[in-house]
């Protein structure tokens, strides 16, 4: 068990979107974990302070720009001794989750991970902005995307050998068809995997084309959609209400969250803008 004191705080939860996430936010001033192992892939993102780890008999350091990474059952410890203060999220990902994430990366399963310290700002601001991401919303659609799209990034790039993750494909048809089909459907509940087999492609490779065709993710390109069609309803005279529904936005406080971030300015206020 971990010898911590009063200060140490730490918060635990499921991924309602994925079954067998699960996601931890700690704060510990003293700490120490003897070796010991998860079923689960972890991969813990600092914010704040670090620890010395040792996994797979390796020693290292993670702080703010290092990323661990522990394949399921590998033997692993942790302890603070240099730093006063060890701030981290972490992932926990069961057998469940794994398929789900190997599935959106069209891998028939997850690979184990070569790295146990990663130290590339990209990957380790990406987890942390996932990790957020989830706290702040887990039943954003937009959360699932930035699972594949992160983890994504690290088997292709620290995955052992085997089977790695397909390129995208640089078809301008695929994302044409994809964007018809957010336009003709942007009221009903779309989701990624849906998008992507409607391309034909992995959900990996979808954000791959999204990504160079647009600049934007497929859920950023469908909510910029489904905002031009709210301006049209709003326009044609339909309560804010119902515009947000009919748009494809979950509420009216969806719509206006959205609507603001963008334009700048509430759906009243443009309502009254279109009226004046």
């Amino acid at each position: 068990m971990p010898r911590i004191d009063e200060r140490n705080t730490s918060h635990y939860w499921l991924d309602r979107q994925t079954p067998g996430l699960s996601l931890l936010r700690a704060d510990f001033t003293t700490h120490e974990f003897p070796v010991h192992t998860h079923e689960a892939l972890l991969v813990a993102v600092t914010e704040d302070g670090g620890s010395e780890i040792e996994a797979a008999g390796v020693p290292g350091e993670v702080h703010r720009a290092a990323l661990l990474v522990v394949n399921p059952v590998e033997p692993h410890s942790s302890r603070m001794r240099a730093s006063r203060r060890w701030r981290y999220r972490s992932f926990y990902l069961m057998r469940s989750a794994l398929a789900e994430v190997g599935r959106g990366l069209g891998l028939d399963e997850v690979p184990a991970f070569t790295s146990r310290v990663i130290r590339e700002p990209d990957l380790v601001d990406g987890f942390l902005r996932l990790h957020r991401a989830l706290e702040a919303d887990a039943d954003d659609p937009g959360g699932g995307e930035l699972l594949v799209d992160t983890f994504g990034r690290l088997v292709r790039r620290h995955g052992s050998t085997g089977r790695r993750v397909p390129p995208a494909p640089r078809d301008r048809v695929l994302l044409r068809a994809v964007i018809d089909l957010m336009e003709e459907r942007c009221g009903e509940h779309l989701t990624l995997p849906e998008l992507a087999a409607a391309a034909g492609t992995t959900q990996f490779q979808l954000i791959g084309l999204f990504r160079r065709g647009t600049g934007l993710t497929p859920h950023a390109y469908l909510t910029q959609v489904r905002l031009s069609a709210a301006c049209r309803l709003l326009r044609r005279g339909i309560p804010i209400a119902g515009a947000a529904i009919a748009a494809g936005f979950y509420d009216q406080s969806a719509l206006t969250r959205h609507f603001k971030r963008c334009y700048g300015l509430t759906p009243l206020q443009y309502v009254r803008a279109i009226r004046t």
